[in-house]
């Protein structure tokens, strides 16, 4: 691994690939429709996909007929990652030591994790790695807590969070606002609903880093708990709203 990483997402994302796979949902074609022109991606362009996880994301990358390279830290994910696109370069490594020469990519994604990241010191790589007005995007599908069971997992599972970053908090919105290395972030929601069953959905509670990174007395407690939420029987409709942000490198 390039540089640590916080330790919910180091054991929690080692231990829960299934979960993770299972349970999160992929993300909506018209959002990745709105990424993937704000990015221009094509023939003769390049992409990083930055901590990848199971490879959600650079699937829709892959599409784009752009050259795809994905980042990511925590080995299972990385393997997986690498099972599902072969075609794809992985390469071990972090938002604050990525793997790449200067200059060497025009755009770059980050799905469900920039909250995760030392915000100053990923500024200075991404910067570092985006060509003159390269751009950047963050995607995420953010669990929308008017839905009534949304917000009951939220009480179900907050008590586990410890010290775990969280999207919730933007603290990496307030970090865009302070840098000077990209300029001011445009942005795009859409609301739609997942239809999953009951193991979808205990999967998707399972896959929460402080969650899946629970001791497995406490992850047996969780379980029944996450079940009782749900239906005895039919499908499970769990409503979340898409947010797609882009800025640009800007000179320095």
């Amino acid at each position: 691994m390039a540089s640590p990483i916080h330790r919910a997402a180091a054991s929690g994302f080692e231990r829960g690939v299934a979960d993770y796979e299972r349970g999160r949902p992929g993300y909506p074609r018209e959002a990745v429709g709105w990424l993937l022109d704000a990015l221009a991606l094509g023939e003769g362009t390049r992409v990083l996909d930055l901590a990848a996880g199971t490879g959600k994301l650079t699937r829709e990358l892959v599409g784009a007929s752009a050259d795809v390279v994905a980042v990511e830290p925590v080995r299972a994910m990385r393997e997986a990652l690498a099972a599902a696109l072969p075609s794809v370069r992985v390469l071990d490594g972090t938002a604050e030591a990525i793997p790449l020469a200067d200059d060497s990519v025009d755009a770059v994604t980050v799905a469900q994790a920039f909250h995760w990241f030392d915000a100053e010191r990923a500024f200075a790589e991404l910067h570092r790695v985006l060509r003159p007005g390269g751009r950047l995007a963050l995607v995420w599908n953010v669990r929308d807590q008017s839905d009534p069971l949304q917000l009951r997992i939220t009480e179900l599972v907050e008590p586990y969070r410890g010290d775990a970053p969280s999207h919730a908090s933007l603290a990496w919105r307030d970090a865009f606002e302070q840098t000077d290395l990209f300029s001011p972030l445009e942005e795009r929601r859409l609301a739609w609903t997942q239809v999953t069953d009951a193991d979808g959905l205990v999967a998707r509670v399972a896959s929460i880093s402080f969650v899946a990174a629970l001791q497995e007395d406490a992850l047996r407690q969780v379980a029944p708990r996450v079940r009782a939420l749900a239906e005895p029987s039919g499908p499970i409709e769990l409503a979340y709203e898409t947010q797609v942000l882009w800025c640009e490198r800007l000179a320095t």
